[in-house]
Protein backbone atom coordinates (compact mmCIF):
# COMPACT_ATOMS: atom_id res chain seq x y z
CA UNK A 1 0.00 0.00 0.00
CA UNK A 2 1.24 3.49 -0.84
CA UNK A 3 2.58 5.57 2.05
CA UNK A 4 1.14 9.00 1.30
CA UNK A 5 3.21 10.56 4.09
CA UNK A 6 6.46 9.65 2.37
CA UNK A 7 8.19 12.59 0.69
CA UNK A 8 9.76 11.71 -2.66
CA UNK A 9 12.52 13.98 -3.98
CA UNK A 10 11.31 15.12 -7.41
CA UNK A 11 14.14 17.53 -8.14
CA UNK A 12 16.13 16.57 -11.20
CA UNK A 13 13.36 14.33 -12.54
CA UNK A 14 12.12 16.72 -15.21
CA UNK A 15 9.14 17.70 -13.02
CA UNK A 16 7.44 20.88 -14.21
CA UNK A 17 6.17 21.50 -10.70
CA UNK A 18 9.58 21.25 -9.06
CA UNK A 19 11.54 23.04 -11.81
CA UNK A 20 9.67 26.35 -11.99
CA UNK A 21 11.19 28.02 -8.95
CA UNK A 22 14.64 28.14 -7.38
CA UNK A 23 15.67 25.20 -5.22
CA UNK A 24 14.89 26.99 -1.94
CA UNK A 25 11.21 27.44 -2.88
CA UNK A 26 8.52 24.90 -1.94
CA UNK A 27 6.25 24.53 -5.01
CA UNK A 28 2.52 24.31 -4.30
CA UNK A 29 1.18 25.59 -7.60
CA UNK A 30 0.35 23.38 -10.61
CA UNK A 31 -2.37 20.69 -10.32
CA UNK A 32 0.11 17.83 -9.90
CA UNK A 33 0.06 15.79 -6.68
CA UNK A 34 3.26 14.78 -4.87
CA UNK A 35 2.05 11.20 -4.52
CA UNK A 36 3.45 8.20 -6.40
CA UNK A 37 1.16 6.53 -8.92
CA UNK A 38 -0.67 3.40 -7.85
CA UNK A 39 1.55 0.30 -7.87
CA UNK A 40 -0.88 -1.31 -10.30
CA UNK A 41 -0.21 1.49 -12.80
CA UNK A 42 3.56 1.17 -12.46
CA UNK A 43 3.22 -2.59 -12.91
CA UNK A 44 1.13 -2.16 -16.08
CA UNK A 45 3.65 0.24 -17.59
CA UNK A 46 6.53 -2.07 -16.70
CA UNK A 47 4.71 -5.00 -18.28
CA UNK A 48 4.12 -3.04 -21.47
CA UNK A 49 7.80 -2.11 -21.60
CA UNK A 50 8.69 -5.80 -21.66
CA UNK A 51 7.64 -5.54 -25.31
CA UNK A 52 10.39 -3.50 -26.99
CA UNK A 53 8.30 -1.75 -29.65
CA UNK A 54 6.85 1.66 -28.81
CA UNK A 55 5.28 2.83 -32.04
CA UNK A 56 2.10 4.85 -32.49
CA UNK A 57 -0.65 3.57 -30.25
CA UNK A 58 -4.40 3.16 -30.42
CA UNK A 59 -6.77 2.42 -27.57
CA UNK A 60 -7.49 -1.27 -27.19
CA UNK A 61 -11.11 -2.40 -27.20
CA UNK A 62 -10.59 -3.44 -23.58
CA UNK A 63 -10.02 0.18 -22.56
CA UNK A 64 -13.07 1.41 -24.46
CA UNK A 65 -15.20 -1.30 -22.82
CA UNK A 66 -13.82 -0.35 -19.41
CA UNK A 67 -14.79 3.30 -19.88
CA UNK A 68 -18.28 2.30 -21.05
CA UNK A 69 -18.64 0.08 -17.98
CA UNK A 70 -17.28 2.77 -15.63
CA UNK A 71 -19.69 5.43 -16.87
CA UNK A 72 -22.63 3.10 -16.23
CA UNK A 73 -21.38 1.92 -12.83
CA UNK A 74 -20.33 5.31 -11.50
CA UNK A 75 -22.96 7.61 -12.95
CA UNK A 76 -25.70 5.50 -14.52
CA UNK A 77 -24.60 6.94 -17.85
CA UNK A 78 -25.21 4.72 -20.86
CA UNK A 79 -22.65 5.42 -23.57
CA UNK A 80 -21.16 3.32 -26.37
CA UNK A 81 -17.56 2.74 -27.40
CA UNK A 82 -18.22 4.79 -30.53
CA UNK A 83 -18.96 7.84 -28.37
CA UNK A 84 -15.35 7.94 -27.10
CA UNK A 85 -12.58 9.95 -28.75
CA UNK A 86 -9.09 9.58 -27.26
CA UNK A 87 -6.93 12.67 -26.87
CA UNK A 88 -3.47 13.63 -25.57
CA UNK A 89 -5.08 15.89 -22.96
CA UNK A 90 -8.21 17.72 -21.87
CA UNK A 91 -6.77 21.11 -22.84
CA UNK A 92 -6.28 20.03 -26.49
CA UNK A 93 -9.83 18.68 -26.27
CA UNK A 94 -11.57 21.93 -25.43
CA UNK A 95 -9.45 23.83 -27.93
CA UNK A 96 -10.37 21.26 -30.60
CA UNK A 97 -14.03 21.70 -29.67
CA UNK A 98 -13.93 25.47 -30.04
CA UNK A 99 -12.10 25.27 -33.37
CA UNK A 100 -14.48 22.63 -34.69
CA UNK A 101 -17.80 24.08 -33.63
CA UNK A 102 -17.44 27.88 -33.53
CA UNK A 103 -16.20 30.71 -35.74
CA UNK A 104 -13.87 33.65 -35.04
CA UNK A 105 -15.86 36.40 -33.35
CA UNK A 106 -18.24 34.00 -31.61
CA UNK A 107 -18.72 34.35 -27.86
CA UNK A 108 -17.56 31.74 -25.35
CA UNK A 109 -18.82 31.79 -21.76
CA UNK A 110 -16.53 30.91 -18.84
CA UNK A 111 -17.18 31.11 -15.10
CA UNK A 112 -14.43 33.08 -13.40
CA UNK A 113 -12.21 32.54 -11.61
CA UNK A 114 -11.11 29.68 -13.84
CA UNK A 115 -7.83 28.00 -14.62
CA UNK A 116 -5.67 29.73 -17.19
CA UNK A 117 -5.80 27.32 -20.17
CA UNK A 118 -9.59 27.57 -20.13
CA UNK A 119 -9.48 31.34 -19.67
CA UNK A 120 -7.16 31.72 -22.65
CA UNK A 121 -8.74 29.20 -25.03
CA UNK A 122 -11.28 31.50 -26.76
CA UNK A 123 -8.52 33.94 -27.68
CA UNK A 124 -6.53 31.22 -29.45
CA UNK A 125 -9.25 31.08 -32.11
CA UNK A 126 -10.22 34.75 -32.34
CA UNK A 127 -13.31 34.28 -30.21
CA UNK A 128 -14.75 36.59 -27.57
CA UNK A 129 -14.53 35.48 -23.94
CA UNK A 130 -17.63 36.30 -21.90
CA UNK A 131 -17.29 35.97 -18.13
CA UNK A 132 -19.95 35.00 -15.60
CA UNK A 133 -18.23 35.20 -12.20
CA UNK A 134 -19.18 32.80 -9.46
CA UNK A 135 -20.43 34.68 -6.41
CA UNK A 136 -19.33 34.01 -2.85
CA UNK A 137 -22.17 33.72 -0.35
CA UNK A 138 -22.81 32.17 3.04
CA UNK A 139 -22.94 28.70 1.46
CA UNK A 140 -19.78 29.04 -0.58
CA UNK A 141 -19.44 29.74 -4.27
CA UNK A 142 -22.72 29.97 -6.16
CA UNK A 143 -23.98 30.53 -9.70
CA UNK A 144 -25.58 33.92 -10.36
CA UNK A 145 -28.14 32.65 -12.85
CA UNK A 146 -29.22 36.10 -13.98
CA UNK A 147 -25.65 37.12 -14.76
CA UNK A 148 -25.00 33.70 -16.27
CA UNK A 149 -27.89 34.05 -18.71
CA UNK A 150 -26.89 37.59 -19.67
CA UNK A 151 -23.47 36.36 -20.76
CA UNK A 152 -24.85 33.12 -22.20
CA UNK A 153 -27.14 35.07 -24.52
CA UNK A 154 -23.97 36.44 -26.21
CA UNK A 155 -22.21 33.07 -26.39
CA UNK A 156 -22.22 30.15 -28.80
CA UNK A 157 -20.51 27.85 -26.30
CA UNK A 158 -20.29 27.40 -22.54
CA UNK A 159 -16.79 26.26 -21.56
CA UNK A 160 -17.57 24.61 -18.23
CA UNK A 161 -15.13 23.54 -15.49
CA UNK A 162 -16.96 20.84 -13.49
CA UNK A 163 -15.84 20.28 -10.70
CA UNK A 164 -14.52 23.79 -10.57
CA UNK A 165 -10.86 24.79 -10.60
CA UNK A 166 -9.72 26.80 -8.60
CA UNK A 167 -12.59 27.07 -6.10
CA UNK A 168 -13.07 23.33 -5.55
CA UNK A 169 -16.83 23.78 -5.99
CA UNK A 170 -18.91 20.71 -6.85
CA UNK A 171 -22.07 21.86 -8.60
CA UNK A 172 -25.38 20.57 -7.31
CA UNK A 173 -27.92 18.87 -9.56
CA UNK A 174 -30.16 21.92 -9.23
CA UNK A 175 -27.39 24.25 -10.38
CA UNK A 176 -26.45 21.97 -13.25
CA UNK A 177 -30.04 21.60 -14.36
CA UNK A 178 -30.61 25.35 -14.28
CA UNK A 179 -27.53 26.03 -16.40
CA UNK A 180 -28.35 23.22 -18.83
CA UNK A 181 -31.90 24.57 -19.24
CA UNK A 182 -30.53 28.00 -20.11
CA UNK A 183 -28.11 26.43 -22.60
CA UNK A 184 -31.07 24.70 -24.26
CA UNK A 185 -33.00 27.97 -24.31
CA UNK A 186 -30.14 29.79 -26.07
CA UNK A 187 -29.03 26.78 -28.17
CA UNK A 188 -25.55 26.89 -26.63
CA UNK A 189 -22.93 24.16 -27.02
CA UNK A 190 -21.63 22.82 -23.69
CA UNK A 191 -17.96 21.84 -23.47
CA UNK A 192 -17.67 20.24 -20.04
CA UNK A 193 -14.20 19.70 -18.56
CA UNK A 194 -14.78 17.00 -15.94
CA UNK A 195 -11.16 16.02 -15.33
CA UNK A 196 -11.52 16.27 -11.52
CA UNK A 197 -14.74 14.23 -11.45
CA UNK A 198 -13.42 11.49 -9.16
CA UNK A 199 -11.82 13.85 -6.64
CA UNK A 200 -14.87 14.61 -4.50
CA UNK A 201 -15.16 14.82 -0.70
CA UNK A 202 -17.74 14.21 2.01
CA UNK A 203 -19.58 11.50 0.10
CA UNK A 204 -20.46 13.65 -2.90
CA UNK A 205 -21.16 12.02 -6.26
CA UNK A 206 -20.25 13.55 -9.60
CA UNK A 207 -23.06 14.29 -12.05
CA UNK A 208 -21.89 14.38 -15.69
CA UNK A 209 -23.43 17.32 -17.50
CA UNK A 210 -24.54 15.11 -20.39
CA UNK A 211 -26.70 12.98 -18.08
CA UNK A 212 -29.05 15.81 -17.14
CA UNK A 213 -31.45 15.37 -20.07
CA UNK A 214 -31.65 14.20 -23.66
CA UNK A 215 -31.06 17.78 -24.74
CA UNK A 216 -27.92 18.04 -22.60
CA UNK A 217 -26.70 14.72 -24.00
CA UNK A 218 -27.00 16.05 -27.53
CA UNK A 219 -25.29 19.40 -26.95
CA UNK A 220 -22.44 18.38 -24.62
CA UNK A 221 -18.83 17.47 -25.29
CA UNK A 222 -17.54 15.84 -22.09
CA UNK A 223 -13.80 15.72 -21.40
CA UNK A 224 -12.34 13.29 -18.86
CA UNK A 225 -9.07 11.58 -17.93
CA UNK A 226 -7.51 9.42 -15.26
CA UNK A 227 -4.67 11.93 -15.08
CA UNK A 228 -5.65 14.09 -12.09
CA UNK A 229 -7.15 11.37 -9.92
CA UNK A 230 -4.30 8.93 -10.43
CA UNK A 231 -1.53 11.54 -10.80
CA UNK A 232 -0.42 10.46 -14.27
CA UNK A 233 -0.81 13.75 -16.15
CA UNK A 234 2.65 13.41 -17.70
CA UNK A 235 1.43 10.40 -19.69
CA UNK A 236 -0.78 12.69 -21.80
CA UNK A 237 -3.93 10.62 -22.13
CA UNK A 238 -7.55 11.78 -21.98
CA UNK A 239 -10.81 11.19 -23.78
CA UNK A 240 -13.94 12.95 -24.95
CA UNK A 241 -17.41 11.45 -24.73
CA UNK A 242 -19.66 12.86 -27.45
CA UNK A 243 -23.01 11.17 -27.97
CA UNK A 244 -24.17 13.45 -30.78
CA UNK A 245 -22.62 11.88 -33.89
CA UNK A 246 -22.67 15.09 -35.93
CA UNK A 247 -20.76 16.95 -33.22
CA UNK A 248 -18.42 14.00 -32.71
CA UNK A 249 -17.53 13.83 -36.40
CA UNK A 250 -16.80 17.57 -36.53
CA UNK A 251 -14.75 17.30 -33.36
CA UNK A 252 -12.66 14.39 -34.65
CA UNK A 253 -12.07 16.17 -37.95
CA UNK A 254 -10.65 19.21 -36.14
CA UNK A 255 -7.35 17.52 -35.28
CA UNK A 256 -5.88 19.25 -38.36
CA UNK A 257 -2.42 17.83 -37.77
CA UNK A 258 -2.15 19.52 -34.37
CA UNK A 259 -3.56 16.85 -32.06
CA UNK A 260 -1.76 13.59 -32.69
CA UNK A 261 -2.21 10.04 -31.41
CA UNK A 262 -2.23 9.29 -27.70
CA UNK A 263 0.75 8.14 -25.63
CA UNK A 264 0.93 4.34 -25.79
CA UNK A 265 2.02 4.06 -22.15
CA UNK A 266 -0.70 6.47 -21.09
CA UNK A 267 -3.34 4.19 -22.59
CA UNK A 268 -1.99 1.26 -20.57
CA UNK A 269 -1.84 3.38 -17.42
CA UNK A 270 -5.43 4.56 -17.89
CA UNK A 271 -6.70 1.01 -18.27
CA UNK A 272 -4.80 -0.11 -15.17
CA UNK A 273 -6.12 2.86 -13.19
CA UNK A 274 -9.75 2.15 -14.04
CA UNK A 275 -9.45 -1.62 -13.70
CA UNK A 276 -7.18 -2.06 -10.71
CA UNK A 277 -6.51 1.30 -9.06
CA UNK A 278 -9.67 1.63 -6.96
CA UNK A 279 -8.08 0.62 -3.65
CA UNK A 280 -5.30 3.16 -4.18
CA UNK A 281 -7.85 5.81 -5.15
CA UNK A 282 -9.91 5.22 -2.02
CA UNK A 283 -6.86 5.52 0.24
CA UNK A 284 -5.66 8.62 -1.61
CA UNK A 285 -9.06 10.33 -1.25
CA UNK A 286 -9.13 9.59 2.48
CA UNK A 287 -5.67 11.14 2.84
CA UNK A 288 -6.59 14.09 0.63
CA UNK A 289 -9.77 14.85 2.56
CA UNK A 290 -7.80 14.77 5.82
CA UNK A 291 -5.34 17.25 4.25
CA UNK A 292 -8.28 19.43 3.23
CA UNK A 293 -9.66 19.41 6.78
CA UNK A 294 -6.23 20.15 8.26
CA UNK A 295 -5.76 23.04 5.84
CA UNK A 296 -9.17 24.55 6.64
CA UNK A 297 -8.51 24.38 10.37
CA UNK A 298 -4.97 25.78 10.12
CA UNK A 299 -5.94 28.67 7.86
CA UNK A 300 -8.69 29.60 10.32
CA UNK A 301 -6.28 29.35 13.28
CA UNK A 302 -3.16 30.92 11.78
CA UNK A 303 -4.57 33.33 9.22
CA UNK A 304 -8.02 34.53 10.33
CA UNK A 305 -7.86 37.37 7.80
CA UNK A 306 -7.69 34.92 4.88
CA UNK A 307 -11.05 33.90 3.50
CA UNK A 308 -11.22 30.29 2.34
CA UNK A 309 -14.18 28.12 1.41
CA UNK A 310 -13.52 24.44 2.10
CA UNK A 311 -13.09 22.71 -1.29
CA UNK A 312 -15.83 20.20 -2.04
CA UNK A 313 -13.59 18.48 -4.57
CA UNK A 314 -10.19 18.63 -6.33
CA UNK A 315 -6.92 19.00 -4.38
CA UNK A 316 -6.85 22.77 -4.82
CA UNK A 317 -7.72 25.54 -2.38
CA UNK A 318 -8.63 29.11 -3.33
CA UNK A 319 -7.51 31.62 -0.70
CA UNK A 320 -8.64 35.25 -0.63
CA UNK A 321 -5.81 37.27 0.93
CA UNK A 322 -7.32 40.70 0.25
CA UNK A 323 -7.54 41.66 3.93
CA UNK A 324 -3.79 41.14 4.36
CA UNK A 325 -2.93 44.09 2.08
CA UNK A 326 0.00 42.30 0.46
CA UNK A 327 0.06 44.48 -2.63
CA UNK A 328 -1.30 43.78 -6.11
CA UNK A 329 0.04 40.21 -6.28
CA UNK A 330 -0.32 38.02 -3.19
CA UNK A 331 1.50 35.12 -4.84
CA UNK A 332 4.56 37.30 -5.47
CA UNK A 333 4.59 38.38 -1.82
CA UNK A 334 4.64 34.80 -0.50
CA UNK A 335 7.21 33.78 -3.09
CA UNK A 336 9.59 36.59 -2.13
CA UNK A 337 9.15 36.58 1.63
CA UNK A 338 8.18 32.97 2.37
CA UNK A 339 9.90 31.00 -0.41
CA UNK A 340 6.66 29.18 -1.18
CA UNK A 341 5.33 29.06 -4.74
CA UNK A 342 1.55 29.16 -5.19
CA UNK A 343 -0.42 29.76 -8.37
CA UNK A 344 -1.04 33.49 -8.78
CA UNK A 345 -4.65 34.56 -8.48
CA UNK A 346 -4.45 36.88 -11.49
CA UNK A 347 -3.86 33.83 -13.69
CA UNK A 348 -7.51 32.91 -13.05
CA UNK A 349 -8.90 36.32 -13.98
CA UNK A 350 -7.79 39.93 -13.81
CA UNK A 351 -9.78 40.64 -10.65
CA UNK A 352 -8.07 37.99 -8.53
CA UNK A 353 -4.57 39.30 -7.86
CA UNK A 354 -5.23 39.16 -4.10
CA UNK A 355 -5.95 35.42 -4.28
CA UNK A 356 -3.66 32.41 -4.35
CA UNK A 357 -4.34 28.81 -5.35
CA UNK A 358 -2.75 26.26 -3.06
CA UNK A 359 -2.21 22.60 -4.01
CA UNK A 360 -2.75 20.38 -0.95
CA UNK A 361 -2.20 17.13 -2.86
CA UNK A 362 1.05 16.37 -1.04
CA UNK A 363 2.41 14.64 2.06
CA UNK A 364 1.18 16.35 5.23
CA UNK A 365 4.71 17.45 6.15
CA UNK A 366 4.98 19.47 2.92
CA UNK A 367 1.58 21.06 3.52
CA UNK A 368 2.65 22.02 7.04
CA UNK A 369 5.93 23.40 5.67
CA UNK A 370 4.00 25.54 3.19
CA UNK A 371 1.81 27.01 5.94
CA UNK A 372 4.87 27.66 8.10
CA UNK A 373 6.46 29.55 5.21
CA UNK A 374 3.31 31.63 4.80
CA UNK A 375 3.37 32.42 8.50
CA UNK A 376 7.01 33.48 8.41
CA UNK A 377 6.31 35.72 5.44
CA UNK A 378 3.45 37.47 7.20
CA UNK A 379 5.51 38.07 10.34
CA UNK A 380 7.44 40.60 8.28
Amino acid sequence: MTDFDQVHDRKGTGSSKWSKFSSDVLPMWVADMDFPAAPEIIEAISHRLSHPLLGYGVAREELKAQIVSDMEAKYGWAITADDIVFLPGVEPGFNMALKAMLQPGDGVLVQTPVYRPMLNAPGHWGMVRNEAPLTLGDNGYQVDLAGFETQLSKSKAFLFCHPHNPSGKVFTREELQAMATLCAKHDTLIISDEIHCELLFDGRTHIPTATLSDDAKNRTITLMAASKTYNIAGLKTAFAIIQNKEIRDKFAASRLGMVDSVNVLGLEATLAAFQRGLTWKSAMLTYLQANRDYLVAEVKRRFPEIRMVAPEGTFLAWLDCSALNLGPDAQAYFLEHGKVGFSAGWEFGEAYGQFIRLNFGCPRSLLEDGLNRMQRALKR
